[in-house]
């Protein structure tokens, strides 16, 4: 069973159903005995890091994400959850994030309208897990103001380009993130999030 983290920031339902579409098991927690329970491990986000990494904390569930990652179980973070796994982030206000992968949150740059919304193609660097079967180019869909800045090559999986090189798919060990949203990629984001199902043991071929 796949958890989604449920700190009241993201749009839950629709990660919820785009795993469900595939015949995946799902249950939207905050539950610390549910989610270590879980075979895989999602946090969605929508929304300021600040107000996320403070909902986190209240409920305990940074700890949870912590102990997770510790006992090497997949964890995929979408958008602003992909942010909130890096050291820290600038967004109102500096704030420290979850440090499971190395580099900081910053705004975009250039002269380009944010917030990035919108389809733009993958530039594959480094083959991941979540990446398998998924062609170089391929498109999928941004809505963000914010980027992760610094990330290290070993990290770095696909980049997109807006104003500034867009971290696009990121992974460390069993941690992986994605700054677009793949339940609303189409067949891309379909195929993204049924590899991270098959990583969990969650999608019987």
């Amino acid at each position: 069973m796949i958890g989604i983290v449920d700190y009241e920031m993201g749009n839950l339902r629709s990660v919820q159903k785009a795993l469900e579409s595939f015949g995946t098991e799902v249950v939207i927690t905050s539950d610390k005995s549910e989610a270590l329970k879980c075979s895989g491990i999602i946090i969605p986000g929508v929304g300021a890091f600040p107000d996320a990494m403070e909902n986190l904390k209240a409920k305990g569930l940074d700890e949870v994400i912590s102990e997770v990652a510790s006992h090497k179980v997949p964890i995929l973070g979408i958008c602003l959850g992909m942010q909130l796994l890096f050291e820290r982030g600038e967004e109102v206000r500096e704030c420290s994030g979850l440090g499971l992968i190395p580099g900081s949150i910053k705004k975009i740059q250039g002269n380009v309208k944010i917030p990035h919304m919108g389809w733009n193609s993958l530039e594959k660097s480094k083959d991941c897990s979540i990446l398998q079967n998924i062609p170089d180019e391929s498109y999928v869909y941004f809505v963000h103001s914010y980027y992760a800045a610094g990330v290290r090559n070993e990290n770095l999986n696909a980049a997109s380009f807006y104003g500034v090189k867009i971290p696009a798919v990121v992974s460390c060990e069993n941690v992986y993130g994605v700054q677009f949203h793949p339940e609303k990629s189409g067949d891309t984001g379909i195929a993204i999030l049924k590899n991270f199902a098959r990583l969990a043991g969650d999608l019987k071929d």
